[in-house]
């Protein structure tokens, strides 16, 4: 049937085209909370559909109490990791009746912001947030009472909710893996040196460079951005230098293929020439050409505990740590199957 209305219909307009009341359009609407005879029912609904009516799912979920959605705020969708992280944030939203609205910021501090306000404008019944840096804006979220979760580190007075990976212990372990391949000469392309996470990973690696007795040298730490283009440009200021290292750290696995690319330019191969392991590694791993060795997070694990966490809040802060995970590839140079694999 032809729509009625040009303009915004109401339950008056859909009561008028059924010839009954408001109250039994809302009854037929809502199924309930009293009954409608089939004939009445039948009436409202061709009525519905002459009039094109189509209901406010926001304000009827303003009046219950709850929106049926959760906001995310991440630093950059682009990140192989975040994506990750966000996509099965989303299986697991819509698995508990939840529609999640994304927010990506960017990596811009301001733009962050701006969407921390926007969701919240939303009335979201929780948010789920990985800040651009180590200054998140939490008293922002507190004020506004509405339950959040961070997915990465911040410092313990801030007193929050989160979930956590020991990253320091894991860095030490993906770099100790590439140390037992007999490297003596290791550097480390590391994240943003202001962020929590990065100082993390940088630790991690120096911890494993003295269990194994091996100078660090700060010349061959290389701070960029969490992307490809961090990874690339990093790789090419390492490559400047009179030396470089035989083997790399890189924090994430978007370094990892920008400094794979990088080094194809100039004509040397992983890990024939330069071995490397990174963190944070996705299913696409795997998939690179060497497949590469890293650590890895268990991310539907903490997408699940997030969600549960949003769901059991009371105002109290929750902490969840999950364990990391080892993942053997090819760039470190466990599956040359040469005998000179290992640099001694």
């Amino acid at each position: 049937m032809a729509k009625q209305h040009s303009g915004r219909v109401t339950r008056s307009d859909v009561a008028k085209a059924a010839g009954t009341s408001v109250a039994v359009v809302s009854y037929v609407i809502n199924n309930g909370p009293r009954p409608v005879a089939e004939a009445t029912r039948q009436r409202v609904l061709a009525a519905i559909q002459q009039t094109g009516y189509r209901p406010n799912g926001v304000a009827r979920a303003l009046a219950s109490g709850t929106t049926k959605t959760y906001g995310l705020v991440v630093p950059n969708i682009g990140n192989p990791f975040v994506a990750s992280m966000a996509h099965v944030l989303l299986q697991e939203s819509l698995k508990n009746g939840h529609v999640m609205l994304l927010g990506d910021s960017g990596d811009d501090r301001q733009r962050e912001l701006e969407l921390i306000h926007s969701l919240l404008n939303r009335q979201v019944d929780g948010l789920f947030y990985n800040s651009v840096d180590r200054h998140p804006y939490i008293d922002v979220l507190k004020a506004s009472g509405t339950p959040f979760i961070m997915l990465d580190r911040v410092a313990p007075e801030q007193q929050v909710s989160m979930l956590r990976v020991d990253e320091r212990a894991a860095a030490r372990q993906v770099t100790a893996h590439l140390l037992s391949h007999g490297y003596q000469t290791v550097g480390m392309i590391s994240g943003p040196v202001q962020m929590l996470n990065a100082q993390d990973r940088i630790n991690g690696w120096r911890d494993a460079m003295a269990e194994y007795g091996l100078p660090v040298r700060e010349e061959w730490i290389f701070p960029a951005s969490y992307t490809r283009d961090g990874g690339y440009e990093a790789t090419q200021r390492m490559l400047q230098q009179d030396s470089v290292p035989r083997a790399l750290f890189t924090s994430n696995e978007a370094q990892a293929i920008g400094c794979i690319r990088a080094l194809s330019e100039h004509h040397l191969a992983v890990p024939e020439d330069i071995a490397l392991v990174c963190f944070n590694g996705t299913d696409q791993s795997a998939y690179h050409v060497p497949a590469l060795t890293t650590v890895r997070q268990p991310i539907r694990e903490m997408a699940q505990a997030a969600i549960e966490m949003l769901k059991a809040w009371n105002g109290e802060v929750m902490l969840r740590e999950f364990a990391h995970q080892l993942e053997i590839g090819e760039s470190c140079g466990c599956k040359l199957n040469r005998p000179d694999a290992a640099e001694l």
